[in-house]
């Protein structure tokens, strides 16, 4: 008796896993679903390293932050992503407080639409990422990008950024030169997990991550974004100054 129950519980755990696999969305080859409206639960103003710790900022990455917070502070230097509603580029715009939404379409495309600022990034999958020859003379806010799945993972590489976006809303600074990996993953049903990888030699010593998790939240539409009016109440997202 006591054999027969083993045996049962048995089958009904590998039921249950072979459910779990199937449902993924990952199984058999399928492409994952990560459509629907996300929301981050918590913003920070400077960006939170995995591991912890600041910046690994060479000398001249040094004087460009330093430059940067200086001329933020005093007014020489404009934050254009939230004075004029320019794009905040990445990795600053995964820290957005506003919800955003993925749409896996067009066939071969996954669209981003960003509230704030009325952002869109569209990811070619499956493609290569275009030559430094045909990146550089169109160079992007939030630069060009290429996608894949690996498994139960969406792989985005970018690359052919300008300079005219910030880090984070500190000025933390990086050069056109920068590339950046996404590793985007469902963690729940509920869910979202970014986590992007910066290269950029010229003002960071070293490759560094930054991770960013999300709430699906089907419940809400994205609504119009315009600088310099009100827009929806976000201040259950903590973090967020308060007026």
């Amino acid at each position: 008796m006591k054999d027969s129950r083993v045996r049962s519980g048995a089958g009904l755990g590998l039921a249950a896993l072979l459910a779990a696999t199937v449902l993924s969305g990952a199984a058999y080859g399928q492409t994952p679903d990560m459509s629907g409206i996300y929301w981050a639960t918590e913003y920070h103003p400077k960006i939170q390293l995995v591991g912890g710790g600041e910046l690994p900022l060479t000398a001249a990455g040094k004087a460009a932050y330093e430059k940067n917070m200086a001329g933020l502070k005093d007014g020489s230097i404009t934050d254009t992503a939230r004075k004029f509603c320019v794009p905040d580029g990445l990795p600053r715009v995964l820290a957005t407080p506003y919800p955003f939404e993925i749409i896996q379409a067009p066939p071969g495309q996954v669209t981003m639409v960003h509230e704030l600022n009325h952002q869109i990034r569209v990811v070619a999958m499956d493609k290569p990422m275009p030559s430094d020859k045909e990146l550089i003379p169109f160079p992007f806010y939030n630069g060009h990008s290429v996608g894949h799945f690996e498994g139960d993972t969406l792989v985005v590489d970018s690359a052919g950024f300008n300079e005219k976006t910030f880090i984070d809303a500190t000025g933390a600074p990086h050069t056109d030169e920068m590339r950046t990996t996404e590793r985007i993953r469902k963690i729940s049903p509920t869910q979202l997990e970014d986590v992007i990888t910066i290269h950029d030699p010229e003002y960071y010593t070293r490759d560094w991550q930054a991770r960013f998790v999300y709430t699906l939240r089907n419940d809400v539409r994205l609504e119009d974004y315009v600088c310099g009016e009100p827009h929806r109440d976000i201040s259950g997202v903590a973090g967020v100054r308060r007026p």
